[in-house]
């Protein structure tokens, strides 16, 4: 076989363009166009589950989904978390751990047993707090599993 044969046999069997083709073709999807305020009656409906879902089965007489968003709350409740969150970051609660941690190293803070157990609680809080607002937003926090 010739350098262009070979040249052309391995490009057939590893240009994406080819494998492609080998897919069953899905049908086109169908676009519908709503007013805001059909779309905000869809959506309350809806109570959550994905709204193309929802008006599948609403449309050919199905069951409604029962499968929810990754955020089952409504939108003001998910911009009210996300805020929360966002102020609970924006607190510098952090910061002031940090330079009291540092203020203890350099020996500027006198650590007692009754400091430290408090600094623990504080830490302990932020952290159940942060946790539950990630939680109620649908996410899972990093020391999560």
């Amino acid at each position: 076989m010739s350098l262009t044969g070979t040249f052309n046999a391995f490009s057939v069997t590893t240009n994406p363009e080819s494998r492609q083709a080998d897919k069953p073709k899905r049908p086109a999807p169908f676009s519908l166009r709503l007013t805001a305020e059909e779309r905000a009656r869809l959506l309350s409906e809806a109570k959550g589950a994905p709204l193309g879902a929802y008006i599948k089965a609403k449309l050919l007489g199905g069951t409604i989904p029962i499968r929810t968003r990754r955020f089952g709350l409504a939108v003001e409740d998910r911009q009210s978390l996300a805020q929360a969150l966002a102020l609970l970051g924006r607190s510098r609660l952090a910061n002031n751990l940090n330079q009291l941690a540092h203020l203890a190293h350099i020996g500027a803070l006198p650590v007692t047993p009754e400091v430290e157990a408090e600094l623990q609680d504080g830490i302990c809080e932020i952290r159940a707090l942060r946790r539950l607002l990630l939680r109620a937003l649908g996410l899972k926090a990093e020391d999560e599993g």
